[in-house]
């Protein structure tokens, strides 16, 4: 099974969100992951969908994308040539003499430490999944007490095919 990164500019008016995740459960298909944010032109909003399945599953999610009056264009990013990333919040349980040990995992790992309180820290990342999943995994030996991760958001490199949108 192989996953697509699809980056759509749509309308951004209402109601285009649920017609694009009716597209994908009329049809059967699952979204791995869906980020939506307006673009600097607020007519239109980006969404990036990760969707998985076998290439004819993609070929067949991505036409049926590009039929929708709402979607404005569709890029498929190539993993080797876009950035692309997720951001993840984990709010652990610290007591005194666990935060250097805490605060030096998430130093390793260019996390920013964003709140403190006298029994916890809320640590913020962003990056790939595997590294969010490497960070998450060394943080295991501290008690998790709530997690929230976005999904993934990305961008082709350079500037071939621009929408200055």
């Amino acid at each position: 099974m192989q996953k697509r990164i699809l980056s759509l500019l749509v309308d951004n008016t209402a109601g285009v969100l649920s017609r694009i995740a009716g597209l994908f459960s009329r049809r059967g298909y699952n979204i791995d992951s869906l980020t939506v944010g307006v673009t600097a032109d607020e007519r239109f909003s980006r969404m990036t969908v990760v969707c998985s399945g076998d290439e004819q599953i993609l070929e067949q999610i991505t036409k049926q994308l590009a039929k929708l009056v709402d979607v404005r264009t569709i890029k498929v990013l190539d993993p080797a040539n876009c950035v692309s990333h997720e951001l993840v919040m984990i709010k652990v349980a610290a007591k005194p003499e666990q935060r250097q040990g805490i605060i030096a995992v998430a130093d390793i790992f260019r996390a920013k430490v964003v709140d403190v309180s006298k029994e916890s820290l809320i640590i913020e990342m962003t990056g790939s999944k595997t590294k969010l999943e490497a960070f998450i995994d060394l943080l295991g030996d501290y008690e998790i007490l709530e997690l929230a991760r976005t999904g993934v958001t990305g961008l082709s490199r350079g500037s071939d095919d621009v929408t200055f949108l």
